[in-house]
C-alpha cells in the first residue's frame, strides 16, 4: 500500500448540480427543509447523524467533516440528536444523494453516560442546557440502524470516536463481555477510523463517480467487511502466542509449498542409496542432482517450486485463477524470503478466541497497536463468524498545509441558531479556545487518543493558528480577549517530530518518550514558544492560557520554553498529570517517573519567583489503574498529605475500548511486554469497594473517607496511620463527632476538613455521624464472569444506600466526590488555598 496520498484539496469539484459553478458555503449546514429550500437544494449528498448537537465550530467534529466536504463541492445536512425512538427523525432532510455518515459525537456514549462506577450521568456537556439521555447507548450502531430503516439501500459510513475504538472486537465494561466489531453491529457498510478526512474524500468522490461502496476495500483508514481474505496474499499467522522451539522447521500447511519441501526431502534420503558418490545436495545445483536421482521429482519441483530453497516454479500462474495464501507464522514475520511486503495483512485471533481467552484478547491488542504507525502497519484481518473484519492501514497524516485548509474552511464558530439561548456547556468551555496540532505520542496506555489520532504529530502553521484567534475576535459573541487554550491532545508537541524518516518508516514503539525520550525524536520548543509570543501580540488578546495537558518530562528539555509558560501563561495555577508515584505503576501507565515531575517543579518555582509571581502546580492522579495496589495508592495518599495537597476532583480508571490499559484490566497480564501462557499476573482493582477505596486515598481529607480508610489500614497492619500524630494519614474515630453550634448545615456536602492535615484540628463540616455506605452487589467480577447490565446494577445501587443511609444523613450517594471522566474543571489545590475558579475567571488570575 502506498505511503503518499493525494492532497486533501486537489480533488475536483463533482459535476452533479446545475449550481456548482456558483457553490457558495452555507451560513449553517442545514438541520430542517426549511434550510434546504433557503439554500435553493433539493436534496442532500451527504447526511450526518451526529449524537452531539451541532456547533458550527472546529472542535466538533461534525462540523469539520460537514464543513470540509462542502468546501469539496457536496451539498451536507446535519441530523444532530434525533430521537432513536423510530426512523421517521432520520428522515427530516429527506434521502441522501450518497451516504449517510454515523457518528456518536466527541466522546463515546457510553462513556458519557455513565461514571467509571457504572452511574447514570444526569448531564451531558454536548447537549442544550446539558441535559442528559438525549442519545442512546451504543449510538453509533442504534444511528445507523435506524438509517438503514429509514433508507435501507443508502450506503452507511460510520466515523468517529466511538466507531474509531469499536473497529476490532473489543471488551466492553458496561456488559463485562468483549463484543464485535461495531461494523458488524450496526450493519453499515463501511468504517472511517482516526482523522478520515482522506478517507471521507476519497469515498465520497468515487460514490459520486458511481463505484458501489462494496468497492472500497483498500482505502487508508477503513474498516470492511469481506467474506474471505484476498487470494495471493501473504499471511502473517498472529492467532496464538506460544510456538514451538523450532519455529522455521514448521511446514507449511499449503500443499504447493509443502510438497515441493517434500521433493527435496526426499532427494536428500535418496543419497545414502544412491550410486551417484553425493553426501549432501548442493543448493546451487539442487534441481540437477533431483533431476539425476528422480526425472519425476525434478519435474515436479519445476511446476511448484520451493521458496523455502530459493527454487521459484515455472509454472505461468492464470491471474484470473484464484491464487493460494501463504501462512507464516508470527516468528517468522521478519524473514524476507518468506514475506512479500506489498502483499501481507496480520490474522488477529478471531472474535471467538478473543472473547473466550483474556489472554489472546490482551495479544490482539498488543499486535493492533503494534501497526499503528501508517508508514509501515500492515492490514489486519479478524474473523467474526463466517465474516472477516479487514482493517486498513491508518491514514497518512496531514501535511501543514492541509491541517491549515480544514481549519481556515468558514466555520461561524457558534452553536446553529434553532438551539436559540440555550447553553451548550462543551462549547462554552472551548469557544476561545485554538487546537494547534493532532495526535499523541505520549502512548499512556490508559489514554485512547493514541489510538484515534495516531502517534505522528500533525501540526497547523503559525500563520493559521493566528488567523484563527482573529476569527474568533470577530465572530465570538462577548469575546474578552482572552484565548482560553493553545493546545490539542497535548500542549507541547507542537512540530515535535522524528528527526529521521528512514527511522519513523520503520519504527514501532508504542511511545516516543517510554521508557526514556527517543533520542530521533526533536525536543525543542521554539516554535511554540514564537507562537507564544506572536499570539500575545495579536490585536484585541489581552491574555493567553494554556489549559491543555503539559508533558513535562518533554518541557524540562527545553528551559527557555518553560519560562515563557510560566512568565506569561499561568494564570495562578498549572496542571499536570503525574498520574501516580510509584514506579511500578507508573510503568504499567507508561508514564515518567516522579525524577520528571521534580525536575519540572524546580523550574516552575524558580521561574514563577523570578517573575514575582506565587503559582501552584496542581496535579493529577487515577486511582485504580490497573496494576494498582491498595499499598500504591497509601502510598500516593501519604505523598498528597506530605505535599499539602487536597483532591477534591478525582478520576477512577475507567476501561475504554481498545486501550492497552483495558487489556491489562481484562487479562490481569501486561501486553506492553511479549505475552505468553507464563506470563506473570498483574494486580487489578476490580471490585466496587476496592475501587472507592483507591479513591477515596485520593481524598484522604474528606471526612465522608475516613470510616472505610481506617477499616484498610487496619486490615493493612497499619493502624499508626490512623490518629492526631504528625505521621498519621487520618484522625480516629473522634473526628467524627457531630459539631453543634452555630454554622452548622445538615445538607452540607461530604465535609471539609478545616485545618492543616496532620495538625490534630479537623472538625467536619457535614453535620452527622459518617457511614460507610457500600452496594449489597458487587461491581464488575472477573473477565468473563456472570455481571448484571449498568441499568440493573445503578437500581440495586440505590436501593442498597437507601436502605443503609442513616436518617438525617446528608451524606451524598458518592463516597469520594465529584463524578468521574467528565470535561469539567479541576478543584484540586494545595491544602489552604481558595477553591479555583474557571479558566479565565477572576478566581483563576
Amino acid at each position: 500500500m502506498s505511503n503518499t496520498a493525494k492532497h486533501l484539496f486537489s480533488y475536483t469539484k463533482p459535476n452533479i448540480h446545475a449550481q456548482a459553478k456558483t457553490y457558495k458555503p452555507a451560513p449553517f449546514l442545514p438541520m430542517s427543509r426549511q434550510e434546504m429550500d433557503k439554500l435553493g437544494w433539493d436534496s442532500c449528498d451527504i447526511i450526518i447523524v451526529c449524537g452531539d448537537a451541532y456547533v458550527d465550530h472546529p472542535s466538533f467534529g461534525m462540523a469539520v467533516i460537514g464543513r470540509f466536504m462542502e468546501s469539496l463541492g457536496f451539498r451536507v445536512g446535519i441530523i444532530a440528536q434525533p430521537d432513536w425512538k423510530s426512523a421517521e427523525p432520520f428522515k427530516a432532510l429527506g434521502k441522501p444523494n450518497l451516504f449517510f455518515g454515523v457518528s456518536a459525537g466527541n466522546m463515546d456514549s457510553m462513556i458519557n453516560r455513565y461514571t467509571a462506577d457504572l452511574r447514570m450521568r444526569s448531564d451531558d456537556a454536548y447537549t442544550p442546557g446539558g441535559q442528559g439521555g438525549k442519545r442512546p447507548d451504543r449510538a453509533v450502531t442504534v444511528y445507523s440502524q435506524r438509517c438503514k430503516e429509514a433508507y435501507k439501500d443508502v450506503p452507511i459510513v460510520l466515523g468517529g470516536i466511538e466507531a474509531s475504538l469499536r473497529r476490532i472486537a473489543q471488551y466492553d465494561y458496561w456488559s463485562n463481555e468483549v463484543r464485535r466489531s461495531v461494523l458488524i453491529d450496526a450493519t453499515a457498510d463501511i468504517l472511517l477510523y482516526g482523522n478520515a478526512e482522506r478517507a471521507i474524500a476519497e469515498i465520497a468522490h468515487s460514490l459520486a463517480a458511481g463505484k458501489s461502496i462494496k468497492e472500497m476495500t483498500s482505502i487508508r483508514g477503513t474498516v470492511v467487511i469481506k467474506k474471505e481474505a484476498p487470494a495471493g496474499w501473504t499471511e502473517i499467522d498472529s492467532t496464538r502466542i506460544d510456538w514451538p522451539g523450532n519455529i522455521d522447521k514448521l511446514p507449511n500447511p499449503y500443499e504447493y509449498q509443502h510438497n515441493s519441501k517434500s521433493v527435496v526431502d526426499a532427494a536428500q534420503a535418496d543419497i545414502n542409496n544412491s550410486q551417484i558418490g553425493l553426501r549432501q545436495l548442493d543448493p546451487d545445483k539442487m534441481a540437477e542432482q533431483i533431476a539425476a536421482l528422480n526425472p519425476e521429482a525434478a519435474d515436479q519441483l519445476k511446476t511448484q517450486g520451493c521458496p523455502a530453497q530459493g527454487i521459484e516454479s515455472e509454472k505461468v500462474l492464470d491471474p484470473n485463477e484464484p491464487q493460494p495464501i501463504r501462512i507464516i507464522p508470527m516468528p517468522l514475520q521478519n524473514r524476507s524470503d518468506l514475506v512479500d511486503n506489498e502483499k501481507v495483512y496480520v490474522r488477529l485471533p478471531s472474535f471467538d478466541k478473543v472473547r473466550k481467552d483474556p489472554i489472546l484478547y490482551a495479544h490482539a491488542s498488543r499486535v493492533l497497536h503494534q501497526e499503528a504507525n501508517p508508514y509501515n502497519a500492515r492490514p489486519m484481518i479478524q474473523k467474526h463468524e463466517n465474516r472477516e473484519v479487514w482493517i486498513n492501514p491508518p491514514p497518512i497524516p496531514l501535511e501543514t498545509d492541509e491541517l491549515d485548509g480544514v481549519f481556515d474552511l468558514p466555520y461561524a464558530r457558534v452553536p446553529h441558531p434553532v438551539y436559540g439561548k440555550q447553553k451548550i456547556p462543551a462549547y462554552d468551555m472551548i469557544k476561545t479556545s485554538v487546537n494547534i496540532m493532532r495526535g499523541c505520542f505520549g502512548g499512556c496506555t490508559f489514554c485512547s487518543i493514541t489510538e484515534h489520532e495516531g502517534r505522528i504529530i500533525q501540526s497547523r502553521s503559525q500563520e493559521s493558528i493566528l488567523k484563527e484567534i482573529e476569527d474568533i475576535r470577530e465572530k465570538v459573541p462577548g469575546f474578552t480577549g482572552h484565548i482560553s487554550d493553545l493546545g490539542g491532545p497535548t500542549a507541547n508537541m507542537y512540530r515535535l517530530t522524528c528527526k529521521d524518516m528512514p527511522t519513523l518508516s520503520k519504527c514501532r514503539r508504542l511511545s516516543c518518550v517510554h521508557p526514556t525520550i527517543c533520542k530521533n525524536l526533536t525536543t525543542d520548543h521554539k516554535h511554540t514558544t514564537n507562537l507564544y509570543r506572536a499570539a500575545r501580540k495579536v490585536k484585541g488578546v489581552n491574555r493567553i492560557s494554556i489549559a491543555s495537558g503539559l508533558r513535562y518530562d518533554l518541557a524540562v528539555r527545553d528551559p527557555e520554553y518553560v519560562k515563557e509558560l510560566v512568565t506569561h501563561h499561568v494564570g495562578g495555577y498549572l496542571k499536570i498529570a503525574p498520574e501516580h508515584t510509584e514506579d511500578n505503576v507508573l510503568a504499567q501507565m507508561m508514564k515518567p517517573k516522579m525524577t520528571s515531575y521534580y525536575d519540572f517543579k524546580r523550574m516552575f518555582d524558580k521561574f514563577s519567583k523570578e517573575a514575582g509571581k506565587e503559582q501552584f502546580l496542581i496535579p493529577y492522579f487515577i486511582a485504580a489503574h490497573p496494576g494498582t495496589r491498595d499499598e500504591d495508592m497509601l502510598n500516593l495518599a501519604l505523598w498528597l498529605k506530605k505535599n499539602n495537597f487536597e483532591v477534591d476532583q478525582v478520576q477512577t480508571f475507567y476501561p475504554s475500548p481498545m486501550s492497552l490499559a483495558t487489556a491489562m484490566y481484562v487479562s490481569e497480564r501486561n501486553p506492553l511486554k511479549k505475552l505468553t501462557y507464563k506470563s506473570g499476573k498483574i494486580n487489578i482493582p476490580r471490585g466496587l469497594e476496592q475501587r472507592r477505596l483507591q479513591k477515596a486515598l485520593l481524598r484522604y481529607h474528606d471526612p465522608a473517607n475516613w470510616p472505610i480508610i481506617r477499616e484498610a489500614l487496619r486490615s493493612m497492619r497499619k493502624p499508626h496511620l490512623i490518629g492526631n500524630s504528625a505521621s498519621a494519614l487520618i484522625p480516629d474515630e473522634k473526628a467524627d463527632v457531630r459539631p453543634s453550634g452555630r454554622g452548622h448545615n445538615p445538607n452540607a456536602r461530604g465535609g471539609k476538613p478545616t485545618g492543616k492535615p496532620g495538625s490534630g484540628k479537623f472538625t467536619s463540616k457535614s453535620g452527622n455521624n459518617q457511614t460507610t455506605s457500600t452496594a449489597s452487589k458487587p461491581a464488575a467480577k472477573a473477565f468473563g464472569d456472570k455481571f448484571e447490565s449498568a441499568k440493573k446494577f445503578n437500581a440495586q445501587t440505590t436501593a442498597s444506600k437507601t436502605a443503609t443511609k442513616p436518617a438525617g444523613s446528608s451524606a451524598k450517594k458518592e463516597l469520594t466526590g465529584s463524578k468521574t471522566s467528565k470535561p469539567q474543571h479541576s478543584n484540586n489545590r494545595p491544602a489552604g488555598k481558595k477553591p479555583l475558579g474557571k479558566p479565565g475567571s477572576p478566581k483563576n488570575r
